[in-house]
């Protein structure tokens, strides 16, 4: 049986997202990612980058390279981005090699080199602006009758529960976000599949593709709920007043890529900036990031 390592960082990203759950995940994760590997006929290799998720990259017997993904069974986190993987179907995503959703388990292609997009910013932020809006024409699809994945709408009650808790973040600006989050979804006529988590940092290079997304969080909603992680993306701690001022082209690139008004690609900006400063304010620290930066810059330009 191999010697399955795990991460500080897991231990303590598990404990802080998901409690007691994720302290039990971890106790077992050993043994669960050691029958998953003999199950599959796998050969471990070395660990990826940090994640809420235990991953590495694995060879299968038959020479070909995957990423093994596990995660605990509950909450349903995997089995979420298992269909929307098979939605994408290798249009603009890696493909979805296996899943085991008693283990947590998937199997996924594995993109080679694997550089993250953000390698291209600052310095070719417009190349990488246009290989988002290219991967977002090819993942969008309608949704599917029969669609098991979330809306997006039901993260506007984590605005309105800030609100009401007294959060970090001023009120006003909160509730304008949870407001405009409504009129923007109100229009069911531009509903999608969502990727739901789509920015630099989860687009890679490949060789099927020149860029291939990763990690999908899954989900229908607007179209342009996609475009707001771009905006205070690469790396949010970093409040770089040059990233900032990557801004404002970024808006107009994505708007003419995606035939999407500007003053609608704005507003989705401001919302997903905003969800995204409160996410952090609750789930990490009270640590303000680039999201704010980018909320206060789009505040203006709201109709």
């Amino acid at each position: 049986m191999p010697l399955v390592p795990i991460p500080e960082h897991l231990t303590r990203s598990a404990s802080a997202g998901w409690g007691d759950v994720g302290r039990r995940w971890v106790g077992g994760l050993p043994d669960v990612v050691a029958s998953v590997l003999a199950d599959w006929d796998l050969a471990l290799g070395e660990l990826m980058p940090p994640s809420l998720h235990w991953v590495a990259a694995v060879t299968r017997m038959d020479g070909q390279r995957a990423v093994l993904k596990v995660g605990p069974v509950e909450p349903q986190h995997l089995p979420v981005e298992a269909e929307a993987l098979r939605m994408f179907g290798g249009r603009g995503s890696v493909r979805l090699l296996r899943e085991d959703k008693a283990r947590g388990a998937l199997l996924l292609e594995r993109a080679m080199p694997g550089t993250s997009l953000e390698s291209l910013v600052p310095a070719s932020d417009e190349q990488a602006t246009a290989a988002l809006v290219d991967t977002m024409l090819a993942l969008h699809r309608p949704v599917p009758a029969q669609c098991r994945l979330p809306s997006v709408l039901g993260q506007r009650a984590d605005l309105d529960r800030h609100v009401r808790t007294h959060g970090l973040l001023p009120a006003r600006l909160v509730d304008r976000a949870s407001r405009l989050f409504a009129e923007l979804s109100a229009d069911g006529s531009d509903q999608v599949v969502l990727h739901g988590d789509l920015h630099h940092g989860n687009l890679v290079r490949a060789q099927r593709s020149p860029w291939l997304a990763i990690d999908p969080h899954g989900s229908v909603g607007d179209r342009g709920y996609e475009v707001g992680s771009v905006l205070f993306n690469p790396n949010p701690y970093d409040r770089d007043p040059g990233l900032l001022s990557l801004v404002p082209a970024r808006v107009e690139q994505l708007a003419d890529g995606l035939d999407l008004p500007v003053e609608r690609v704005v507003a989705w900006g401001f919302v997903k900036a905003v969800l995204s400063q409160v996410w952090t304010c609750e789930t990490v620290a009270a640590q303000v990031t680039r999201d704010l930066d980018v909320a206060v810059l789009l505040e203006p330009r709201l109709c």
